[in-house]
C-alpha cells in the first residue's frame, strides 16, 4: 500500500451528511455530503447517516475533525445557515426536532460529550428548512444554502490541511 493510500484519521476531515432524501428539505445534509464527495477534497472522507445518535457516535469515534450537515427548524428564515462549534458551545436541541429517531443530533452530541466521546473538533452546519413534507427536492432557499455550506466546508478543509490536521 502506498503512503498516499494509508488512511490517517488524525489528519482527515470526516464530513457527515444527515437526512432523509424523501422528506423535502430534510435531505439537505445528504445533498451537501454528496457535493463535497464529488469534489474529491484532500484528506476528506464523506459519509451519509440518518441521524440516529448511536450511529453518529460510532461514525466519528476515531475522527479528529468532524463536520456535520443537517436540516434544522428554529423559526429562522428558510435557508439560514447556523454554524456551531460543539467544542465550545452546546447545540440547541430545538433546532433538530425533525429527527424520527429516539434522540436528535443535538442530543447525540451531548451524550457523546458526557461520555467523553466527542471528536476534538466537531463543527455542525444546520440549514434552516422550509418544506419537510414527503417527497424529494429542496426548496430554492435551502438549495442555495446547501451550495454555501459546501463552500464553507471547503474552507474548513483548507484550514485543517494548512494547520497540519489539528
Amino acid at each position: 500500500m502506498s503512503q498516499s493510500t494509508i488512511r490517517n484519521p488524525q489528519s482527515e476531515i470526516l464530513v457527515i451528511g444527515i437526512g432523509n432524501e424523501y422528506r423535502g428539505d430534510d435531505a439537505v445534509g445528504l445533498i451537501v455530503a454528496r457535493r463535497v464527495k464529488d469534489l474529491h477534497l484532500v484528506n476528506t472522507r464523506v459519509i451519509e447517516e440518518s441521524g440516529e445518535g448511536a450511529s453518529l457516535i460510532e461514525a466519528w469515534k476515531d475522527a479528529h475533525t468532524v463536520i456535520l450537515a443537517d436540516a434544522v427548524s428554529s423559526s429562522s428564515k428558510p435557508g439560514t445557515i447556523h454554524r456551531f462549534d460543539a467544542g465550545t458551545q452546546r447545540i440547541p436541541s430545538k433546532f433538530f426536532h425533525y429527527s424520527t429517531h429516539a434522540f436528535s443530533v443535538a442530543e447525540a452530541i451531548e451524550v457523546a460529550r458526557t461520555l467523553n466521546q466527542l471528536p476534538p473538533r466537531l463543527i455542525v452546519y444546520g440549514i434552516e428548512g422550509k418544506n419537510f413534507r414527503a417527497g424529494p427536492g429542496l426548496s430554492p432557499e435551502v438549495e442555495q444554502a446547501a451550495q454555501e455550506v459546501v463552500k464553507h466546508i471547503m474552507e474548513e478543509e483548507r484550514f485543517s490541511v494548512g494547520a497540519g490536521g489539528s
